[in-house]
């Protein structure tokens, strides 16, 4: 018997991180997007003789098909929580890239859960998979239900957008483009903490978000990310690049997360095509450009 599940990659269109917090990881509030783009994971159940309960195939280079991959850390969170027995194997099909801010880890955790619960019968109610999720990755509860969002906390706490907000978002286009290196998240907020200069107030980051849920601006109006400021004075190919696009083609991209992804959203009858030839000439064929759109 066999289950497979869409594992979507998300965006921040607004990412301010408040502060930090006595447990080490930081406050934030965010407005998350899942996106139509992201991995395949597939679980097959198979008869557990000896060895691993869970096993993990994935054919992306670079990405870790052991213990410390997210998959097989939710698979073994389930089997404790609930006792089951059963073997099983995963196939990850890697689309998302490691390192980009684009939650593809958390996404394939929530995945494995959700085909591990089908596959032994719904031992899980739906809070029960959230417990799980919640101690897997601080973004994996977005992940339980791919709608736009509101996330704040360390990233567990999720509200539903308005539903004018969340009108303005969902089927927007988007261009997805990474460069050819990743973004630790650790090293991020760790420099973020080190700096200590680009903490947003958390009343002035409500207030940003109230104000646009609340009336009528398009997307591109919510748009920011106060880790841009740590990236940017590393990776100074991320900021030299984002300015040229906004200069010669008029979009707002923005860096998603800790990045290394980046983001612009785009209108409905915006040709991509020299917007594409401009990114791959100044970061190269390793480049990750992918079109998709907000769920």
């Amino acid at each position: 018997m066999g289950v497979s599940f869409f594992s979507p990659a998300k965006i921040n269109l607004y990412l301010a991180v408040t502060g930090r917090r006595a447990d080490g990881f930081h406050d934030l509030v965010s407005v998350v997007a899942p996106l139509d783009f992201g991995d395949g994971l597939e679980a097959e159940s198979r008869e557990r003789k000896t060895g691993a309960q869970f096993t993990l195939e994935c054919g992306m280079p670079g990405v870790p098909v052991d213990d410390t991959n997210l998959v097989l850390r939710a698979a073994r969170a389930f089997g404790t929580a609930t006792g089951w027995k059963g073997g099983v194997h995963f196939k990850l099909t890697k689309r998302i890239p490691v390192g980009a801010g684009l939650g593809g880890g958390s996404s394939n955790a929530v995945a494995a859960l959700r085909a591990l619960n089908k596959l032994a019968g719904g031992l899980l109610a739906e809070d029960e998979l959230a417990g799980i999720a919640a101690t897997l990755g601080s973004d994996c509860a977005l992940f339980l239900n791919p709608t736009p969002a509101v996330m704040r906390g360390r990233g567990e706490r999720i509200e539903p957008l308005t539903a004018a907000g969340a009108q303005r978002l969902r089927g927007r286009r988007v261009l997805l483009f990474k460069p050819g290196f990743a973004i630790s998240t650790a090293w991020a907020y760790g420099r973020l903490a080190a700096r200590g200069t680009d903490y947003l107030p958390a009343a002035g980051a409500e207030a940003r978000l109230a104000a646009w849920q609340q009336g009528a601006a398009p997307a591109e109006e919510i748009l920011f990310n106060n880790l841009e400021g740590v990236a940017f004075e590393k990776y100074i190919a991320l900021p030299v690049l984002l300015g040229k696009l906004r200069g010669e083609f008029g979009v707002a991209p923005r860096l998603s997360g800790s990045g290394s992804a980046c983001f612009a959203l785009l209108g409905d009858d915006f040709v991509t095509a020299p917007l594409v030839a401009r990114i791959r000439r100044e970061w190269g064929p390793a480049a990750l450009v992918q079109e998709a759109r907000l769920l």
